[in-house]
């Protein structure tokens, strides 16, 4: 499996951490990249932001058109909505990526796994997977894919991963039931999760963008 191209901005020197950052549906690496100025902040250590490219593929639910896609979307039912194969084909896509940071010089417990809608949802499933936690999670406008089957699939140790989730109260494309539905399942599992709402539609707003902020400095703050 050849490695996913990605986007690459560094806030500093040798970075310490690394930011893994997957996009929603027909996007790209470029989407999330401006967000990065915003984000930041003056005593966060050194980080590496890593936005992978989706690759391209067929969607249903567009006709069969090829975009860049983490995996297929067949029915707008959430229930089915998640192609499982192609789910745990990004999966192991970001695996590899964290292998690459690895090679870096990059800890697990100094990668933070972040995704919007699509993106958001490898996220969640690929940090319900992993065995050796890494210093967070986020999901951003998004659902937890084949919820039926998360405690079949959560791994020892994944719970340790400290989870941020938000949502836009009038999502037209993820409804906000659907991410708080999820954000209970994980805490129910056993994952410390932070769940925010905000009156917004699919979208980021620079109050989630704050309140994620302060999420991370706690993050970056720990031992």
């Amino acid at each position: 499996m050849s490695l996913l191209e990605t986007v690459e901005q560094e806030t500093g020197p040798s970075p310490q951490w690394t930011v893994l950052w997957l996009h929603g549906l027909g996007a790209d690496g470029h989407d999330f990249a401006p967000i990065v100025p915003e984000l930041v902040r003056r005593d966060w250590p050194p980080l590496r932001f890593v936005f992978p490219h989706a690759p391209q593929r067929a969607v249903t639910i567009n006709g069969g058109m090829r975009m860049r896609a983490w995996y297929d979307i067949v029915d707008f039912d959430l229930a089915n909505r998640a192609d499982e194969a192609g789910v745990l084909e990004s999966v192991a896509q970001v695996e590899a990526l964290i292998a690459r940071e690895h090679g870096r010089g990059i800890a697990d417990e100094r990668i933070v796994l972040a995704g919007f809608s699509q993106g958001g949802a490898i996220a969640l499933a690929a940090g319900l997977r992993r065995h050796r936690p890494l210093a967070g999670l986020v999901g951003l406008s998004t659902y937890l894919p084949a919820a039926n089957k998360a405690a079949e699939f959560l791994a020892e140790g994944a719970i340790a991963q400290p989870l941020f989730m938000a949502h836009g109260t009038q999502d037209p494309v993820v409804p906000f039931a659907a991410g708080e539905h999820s954000a209970a399942l994980l805490k129910m599992l056993g994952f410390a999760v932070d769940w925010r709402g905000y009156p917004m539609a699919h979208q980021v707003c620079a109050e989630e963008i704050r309140d994620l902020g302060d999420w991370l400095s706690r993050r970056f703050a720990s031992p």
